[in-house]
């Protein structure tokens, strides 16, 4: 069971419930695909940890062979090539790695060489396989860095995907193999926005989906009424407590140190096995 967690801005506790729930499960893997900003590994602590460099193909020019026609100039739509005269430029940071400017030119003047734009790094705490992603300052895009994540080995039956926040390609790359979309919300009327973002993305990719608010208050009911409203599954919510608060910024999982936050975290997770099977039920009748 594959589950991404999202939510339509960074601050939500997306993390914090991604984390709990990895380490909430018998056996768990653990993907942070939040590359620009990875850290799950601050809560899990992995140890014995491996790292591999993740490299992309970009264009590399032959300047004797250039001929100045500026044909890969007119086919690259992310402006990584530009044509002075003598000299065809390529700015490897905006090169998407779709390899047309190879393949178009006349001249055979480009051939493709590897670029690092970041790393993977993989451990285990307890019972689960920790997997970060590190995208590089200043690189264009983390989505080969989730991609290749991604393609990695899993421990256990229950994985937990810790998505980018936001709407963007990261997070459609995130989501993809997803069998369900967890969306955390904030209990507010801007958090009520945020989530309808979330909302609108999974449904272009016909995920089935509910939704946990976190920091929530006794008798706030708008998230709640919201998703009653639309037809959304209401998983739960996390209470906004100052204890938690306090083993949260100690980077502690309170699903391992707490046994009430534990069972919480668990029923969750049922409750989404739950989902998912019905989800798949509908999809086979």
């Amino acid at each position: 069971m594959k589950i991404a967690v999202l939510s339509g801005k960074g601050g939500t506790g997306k993390t914090f419930i991604a984390a709990n729930l990895a380490a909430a499960a018998s056996q768990s893997t653990y993907f942070d695909c939040d590359v620009e900003e990875p850290n799950g590994h601050l809560f899990f602590r992995p140890e014995n940890v491996q790292s591999e460099p993740v490299q992309i193909i970009v264009p590399e020019v032959d300047q004797n062979k250039c001929d100045g026609c500026k044909w890969c100039v007119d086919f690259c739509k992310f402006k990584a090539l530009a044509y002075v005269p003598g000299h065809l430029m390529v700015f490897e940071e905006m090169c998407h790695s779709c390899g047309g400017c190879i393949l178009f030119c006349p001249q055979k003047a480009l051939t493709e060489k590897l670029r690092p734009i970041g790393r993977i790094e993989k451990g285990f705490s307890d019972n689960t396989l920790v997997y970060s992603g590190f995208l590089n300052p200043g690189e264009e895009s983390g989505v080969p860095i989730i991609e290749e994540l991604l393609r990695k080995p899993i421990h256990g039956e229950t994985v937990l995907i810790d998505s980018p926040p936001g709407s963007s390609c990261s997070v459609m790359e995130s989501i993809i193999q997803a069998d369900y979309c967890l969306l955390v919300a904030e209990s507010t009327s801007f958090g009520v926005h945020n989530l309808e973002v979330a909302r609108k993305l999974v449904q272009v990719f016909n995920k089935p989906y509910g939704v946990i608010v976190n920091k929530s208050f006794p008798g706030d009911h708008l998230i709640g009424d919201y998703c009653r409203q639309q037809g959304i599954k209401f998983i739960g919510s996390i209470p906004f407590d100052q204890k938690l608060a306090q083993e949260l910024s100690r980077g502690r999982l309170v699903a391992r140190e707490n046994k009430h936050f534990r069972r919480i975290f668990q029923e969750y997770l049922t409750i989404i096995a739950q989902e998912v099977s019905l989800s798949e039920t509908a999809a086979r009748s």
